[in-house]
């Protein structure tokens, strides 16, 4: 019988090279190249052997036909069922990544032990640590009562089996991808070939069972999840556990997600009985504004579905480099190199000798172009000195020419506004007799940013 030929495999990204070479040219990454034996299942690993036998004839059906409503597990964690869609769907696959030690093993022993107490089925298998070690911190977290099953194991044919070997649980984790392994490949656990099909085997068994299967992938140095790519394609949902080391607040985001909307947030507080929900979000971004104080400006933004007020805090200082600073945190670094040049090519605002300094309040990332408009304002307070009233919001897009767009759901941004006792809003001018009063605020629309410029400079 001849040998399966080998191929080279980038365990950092996956390209595949027929030859072993010191660098990746897909990912500029060094001795990262692996040989590997292809797979001759032909799911993962290229076209199997055909046989002489004719496929069989699948069902066609309209497109307009009715589907009912797929079910929901709820675990009664508000915040957790918001990101996923309303719920697990059951059969459904869910890849959860984070930096190391952000909290994703809590909130996942949380999200369990929630399941078990609506008298649902969990299991709870760990590959990264002892069963000693998951007792103590659902003891630490007032979890032990939950009948949650624990497992520690990284072989996944023996996990497979033994899930099956009884009723099908109603979800299970897998903690984390990254350390299990399969004997039906050479390379070692954590591997591109690894990573992928024990990935494929879990979506499989969750389609088959009708288990929801929330899979935990460790993160690369750039933020993503580590392994190849086709495994976000394969699961249901991604979802990223997000925080900061010095904020004691997570924020959990879908970026994909089949059954529900995507970039939904849910916001969590880190504490001594690990981690708490956060219901109205805007009041822990705001923080204590108590005084008025240049170079701040609060933004009403959207993550998902859910309006947020955020505080943006700008600092404009005198520069003795020959080459200024540009500090930016929790928001777009070129978005931000854009709206300096539309402030010196448009407004006369000469921005190229001083040092930038610009921060979201709280550490929430963002990540739309509606907050140009308060960046802009922020950035324009701190040059002049002068606070932005406290009782305003801004949100607008900015384009090239220094014009402000119209961005979408303006009326959830008003409503968010009105309900945490902001006065005034600054935004962009819509069409006429379209936006009217909302909830008592008062409307300043903006057309260009020389309008803003001269508004703030008599406020």
């Amino acid at each position: 019988m001849a040998r399966a030929k080998s191929q080279f495999v980038c365990q950092s990204c996956g390209a595949v090279y027929p030859r072993w070479a010191g660098r990746c040219e897909a990912c500029g990454e060094w001795n990262t190249i692996v040989e590997e034996l292809p797979e001759t299942s032909g799911v993962a690993g290229g076209p199997a052997k055909t046989s002489g036998k004719k496929g069989r004839m699948i069902q066609l059906v309209p497109m307009d036909g009715e589907t009912p409503e797929a079910p929901r597990n709820l675990s009664r964690i508000e915040e957790f069922d918001r990101v996923c869609g309303g719920g697990l769907v059951p059969g459904s696959v869910l890849l959860v990544g984070g930096d190391p030690g952000i909290g994703k093993s809590t909130l996942l022993l949380q999200v369990m032990a929630a399941f078990a107490r609506a008298k649902l089925s969990a299991v709870y298998i760990s590959g990264e640590e002892a069963i000693a070690q998951v007792r103590m911190r659902a003891k630490r977290l007032g979890l032990a009562d939950a009948e949650v099953a624990l497992g520690a194991e990284t072989n996944l044919k023996d996990i497979i089996a033994t899930l099956e070997a009884g009723p099908p649980p109603n979800v299970v984790v897998i903690d984390s991808i990254q350390t299990m392994w399969t004997d039906t490949l050479d390379s070692a656990p954590g591997t591109v070939a690894q990573v992928r099909t024990c990935a494929q085997e879990l979506v499989r068994f969750g389609k088959k069972s009708g288990a929801a299967v929330i899979i935990v992938g460790h993160v690369t140095k750039d933020g993503q999840i580590a392994g190849p790519r086709v495994m976000e394609h394969m699961v249901d949902t991604v979802l990223y556990f997000e925080g900061e080391r010095g904020h004691h607040f997570r924020i959990l985001r879908a970026v994909k997600n089949r059954f529900g909307p995507t970039n939904e947030i849910g916001v969590f507080e880190m504490g001594e009985l690990g981690l708490a929900e956060v219901h109205n979000p805007s009041t822990l971004f705001l923080g204590e504004r108590g005084r008025e104080s240049s170079g701040t400006a609060v933004f009403a933004g959207i993550e998902g579905t859910r309006p947020v007020l955020v505080e943006l805090q700008a600092l404009v200082a005198d520069s003795g480099l020959g080459n200024p600073r540009r500090a930016v945190v929790g928001w777009d670094s070129g978005r931000l190199s854009m709206v300096l040049a539309v402030l010196d090519a448009r407004c006369g605002l000469s921005l190229s000798g001083q040092d930038v300094y610009l921060n979201v309040a709280g550490g929430l990332r963002i990540v739309e172009p509606a907050a140009d408009l308060a960046v802009a304002g922020s950035l324009i307070s701190s040059l002049s000195g002068k606070p932005i009233p406290a009782d305003t919001v801004l949100f607008g897009e900015i384009s090239l020419s220094g014009a402000i767009r119209p961005v979408s759901q303006s009326e959830s941004r008003l409503k968010e506004a009105a309900k945490l006792g902001f006065k005034r809003v600054i935004l962009p001018k819509g069409p006429s007799g379209q936006r009217a009063e909302a909830e008592g605020l008062e409307l300043i629309e903006m057309e260009d940013l020389g309008d803003l410029i001269a508004h703030l400079s008599v406020s």
